[in-house]
């Protein structure tokens, strides 16, 4: 069953053979949190002679560059069984040009270079590429991540700060980290506004223009710069598709410690309090795609717990949130490629959020997204059992509501042939015990690549192909509407922004369209979410030409749509504001500054080469989910973003300031 047979446009050349859909998910989530450069690839650059942009300004990358980070095509040449599983299972998908797929382009075999080779056997052996991936070997699923890459899987020392440059000096202990500014996890504050208030952000709207580059890391082995940077207690916590966590000064860059993690991860590390032991006083959580979370002291790195939250078939690829002395874990399900296989059982395994002691890293609860319990649905025409319903994953950071009670999480589209009564909904949960207190369904949608836009009944696929309209991937933002009120404000890749009651169980109170003319594709419009000041919210939309547009909380009225000259792929990342500016990034690698009035009144281009603190090449590309953070005076940015629409990878962490 290749693409060819499943009557998709192609773009480039097709290879004889079966069809495995991508290693990295065609979905958003799955491509963002794992790609990496070739080792040699990468000791012949270090090599050459770095241009000084922090003292001469902005050289844009050369091509040369850019094939440093996403490589070429693979070399074929391996021994079997690799090389033959490669042909049968990939090729015919993954071209020098790329394929469509209903709606999406899959990733080229210049993006899959770029990946992490760990992140690929992940991808097959525990998470999306399951169904794909079933009847070959271990081994054989190591030798496939392998070519692809080629790179081994085993990880390698050379990400650990022993072999940079520009270590600390000294390690001094950590500050109180309410005494200092901070943006701490996927947003500075519990209800996910991705808002800093000016006295911690301690930068102006007159302050924006004069931003300038302060310093530059480079992640060593790194391709796919998504993991948030945090920043608290004067220090910059930050990980990468290298599956290597950093702590670095905030305002020099220097390195004070590194811990290898055992998968990448691309989740927004949290600084909390601990109560592991009378001697620890902070710890940092991190978690990774393999559904582990670390707790690490976050002085110097050492281990103090590590936990693999529960679900077998679920990934992990959101920012967990923290409040309490609690953890909210959210998890995605597998099943998206299951149209490609109908000799494989699906779809058993659903999205879920888990709480976690922070404590110990006990679970204390878990709740799948779907209320209705899983079912054996029926037989397909080659005698598959059809289990469902499935999917319906949570991709998000939980939005925390200690006044309620509650957490509030965006689900993404339903597998299998019938959609639940969950995807592309809100849900309210009890922080208590986790249990769904109500949901708002926006799209019933069930989704999957490989699949015909109707089926008969009995099929693993969808009777009626869905449109993959998620609002798993953007948080849910709370703000205060005065006298006692509040709204939830939502969007997704729908391009429909809702706001709910969350006193009146999630009652709409306005719904609008986002987009002009028709309906966004399977890409969607809005994907890693906005930010919110007050009075109003601001989306960053993923169209030609990009956009932002601002809505007044109370009402939805549209007050302005910022004209941004992006390329055609638009605004990914999250967006982020402070008092009177929002800062949006986009597939183009450019970083925007808006103001109130819709003007870009400042910008920096971050697709280019730059002279790291660390002695390591870094590159900068598409600015993908991670958006960036406000703190003390300074703006951090994680630059380099394959994605799934094969943006411009890179391995940076940008820190700005003003001179």
């Amino acid at each position: 069953m290749n693409c060819a047979m499943r009557k998709i446009r192609a773009t480039g050349s097709l290879f004889a053979g079966g069809v495995w859909a991508s290693a990295v998910a065609v979905s958003a989530f799955v491509v963002v949190a794992s790609a990496s450069v070739v080792a040699s690839g990468l000791a012949a650059a270090q090599d050459a002679p770095a241009p000084n942009v922090l003292a001469a300004g902005a050289q844009a990358a050369t091509a040369q560059d850019e094939a440093h980070l996403s490589g070429g095509r693979p070399d074929l040449m391996a021994p079997p069984p690799s090389k033959k599983l490669y042909q049968q299972k990939c090729a015919g998908c993954h071209t020098d040009a790329g394929v469509e797929l209903n709606g999406r382009i899959i990733p080229t075999t210049a993006t899959l270079k770029a990946m992490q080779a760990s992140k690929l056997y992940d991808v097959m052996a525990q998470g999306k590429m399951m169904s794909q991936a079933a009847g070959i070997s271990d081994r054989d699923m190591r030798g496939i991540a392998e070519l692809i890459t080629g790179k081994k899987i085993e990880g390698s020392d050379d990400t650990l700060i022993a072999a940079m440059k520009n270590n600390c000096p000294s390690n001094p202990q950590l500050p109180d980290p309410a005494a200092v500014p901070a943006w701490n996890g996927w947003s500075p504050t519990p209800d996910n506004a991705r808002h800093q208030n000016a006295r911690a952000a301690r930068l102006s709207v007159a302050d924006v223009p004069r931003l300038k580059l302060k310093w530059a890391f480079g992640l060593p082995l790194g391709a796919s710069s998504a993991s948030q940077p945090s920043v608290v207690a004067g220090r910059v916590f930050v990980g990468s598709d290298n599956a290597t966590l950093y702590s670095l000064d905030a305002k020099s860059g220097c390195a004070y410690w590194s811990f290898r993690t055992k998968s990448p991860g691309r989740a927004a590390p949290i600084v909390a309090p601990i109560k592991a032991s009378a001697a620890m006083k902070y710890a940092v959580f991190y978690a990774t795609g393999d559904r582990r979370v670390y707790a690490l002291d976050a002085h110097d790195g050492k281990l103090l717990w590590e936990v693999t939250v529960p679900g077998e078939g679920n990934g992990l690829t959101g920012s967990p949130a923290y409040y309490a002395g609690r953890l909210y874990v959210p998890l995605t399900a597998t099943g998206v490629t299951a149209g490609f296989t109908p000799n494989v059982e699906c779809c058993k395994v659903r999205g879920a959020v888990v709480a976690l002691d922070a404590a110990d890293g006990k679970v204390i609860w878990r709740t799948e997204t779907v209320p209705e319990p899983v079912q054996k649905i029926s037989r397909n025409s080659i005698g598959t059992q059809v289990w469902g319903p499935g999917g319906v994953s949570v991709w998000n950071s939980p939005t925390i509501d200690p006044k309620r009670g509650l957490i509030y999480v965006g689900t993404g589209n339903g597998y299998g042939p019938k959609a639940a009564t969950t995807t592309d909904s809100i849900l309210a949960l009890s922080m208590k015990d986790g249990s769904i207190q109500w949901h708002h369904q926006e799209f019933k949608d069930a989704f999957m690549l490989g699949c015909p836009d109707k089926s008969p009944p009995g099929e693993i696929c969808p009777e009626s192909l869905g449109q993959d309209w998620d609002f798993g991937g953007a948080s849910a933002i709370l703000q205060p509407l005065g006298a006692g009120r509040s709204v939830l404000v939502s969007a997704g890749k729908g391009g429909v922004a809702i706001a709910l009651d969350p006193d009146r169980q999630g009652k709409l109170l306005w719904r609008v369209d986002l987009y002009n003319g028709a309906p966004p594709t399977a890409d969607g419009l809005v994907l890693f979410g906005g930010t919110a000041d007050g009075s109003r919210v601001y989306w960053p939309l993923q169209q030609e030409g990009g956009g932002l547009k601002a809505l007044r909380l109370r009402d939805g009225h549209v007050d302005w749509n910022a004209a941004i000259k992006a390329d055609k792929r638009g605004q990914v990342s999250a967006a982020s504001s402070i008092p009177g500016v929002v800062f949006t990034g986009g597939w183009d690698g450019v970083l925007r500054a808006v103001d109130m009035g819709g003007r870009v009144i400042w910008s920096f281009n971050t697709r280019q080469r730059f002279d790291s603190v660390n002695g390591v090449i870094a590159i900068g590309g598409s600015i993908g989910a991670p958006g960036p953070t406000i703190a003390d005076g300074m703006l951090y940015l994680a630059s380099g973003y394959p994605g799934f629409q094969n943006g411009t990878p890179g391995n940076v962490i940008l820190a700005f300031g003003v001179n």
